[in-house]
């Protein structure tokens, strides 16, 4: 029998989008990710993009974070961040978020250079519970204090390989000692350079 996604206990909400979408099988990178991130493990997911990658690590946040959240009306956190390296990659990520939380109460806010900054600081100010950042922008807005990782749960570093291409490894070597220790961390690349596995090796438990 083939896997389903009803097979890993979403919530309704969250299977109610995928129906929408005409999704009812998990690609082979969801099916190996959604059990040991629901269970709460750091994961390493080797994937091509194209290959579903995006939803193997947003779905199960989104699940985890509307268990947190509900339809809670209080201040949000932010509870998840994902790193990526390019601005196109970050409104993907942020606009897959959307997709599969619609029936959720959760906030995502996409931030970038080459943007203004004052809407971005203003969503900061109103509360998110999912950043998504290139390495620069998000840095420099947390030296500005406008960024706290306190209630963080989830660290994402998505594209790695391309992050090290692009050399941004120092900074996410920054960013990882931003975030509190006890996080759950999650790293996708489309391939696996020594550099990357170091790296994965350095941070992930």
């Amino acid at each position: 029998m083939k896997t389903t996604f009803a097979d890993f206990g979403l919530p309704e909400k969250i299977l109610d989008v995928l129906a929408d979408l005409e999704l009812f099988e998990p690609t082979p990178i969801q099916e190996k990710s959604f059990s040991p991130i629901l269970s709460g493990r750091d994961v390493m997911g080797i994937a091509q993009t194209g290959t579903g990658k995006t939803a193997a690590f947003a779905i199960p946040i989104i699940h985890h974070l509307h268990r947190i959240e509900g339809s809670s009306k209080k201040t949000k956190q932010i509870r998840c961040l994902v790193v990526t390296p390019t601005r196109e990659l970050a409104v993907q990520i942020g606009e897959s978020f959307d997709t599969y939380g619609k029936y959720t109460n959760l906030r995502q806010l996409t931030i970038f250079f080459f943007f203004f900054q004052v809407p971005q600081v203003d969503q900061l100010k109103k509360g998110v519970d999912i950043l998504i950042a290139t390495p620069g922008r998000l840095l420099d807005l947390h030296k500005q204090g406008f960024v706290d990782f306190d209630h963080l749960h989830f660290l994402v570093l998505d594209e790695s390989d391309l992050m090290l291409d692009m050399g941004f490894i120092n900074d996410v070597k920054k960013i990882v000692k931003l975030v509190p220790t006890n996080r759950q961390t999650l790293l996708f690349s489309a391939t696996m350079p020594m550099a990357i596995r170091e790296l994965a090796d350095s941070f992930l438990t």
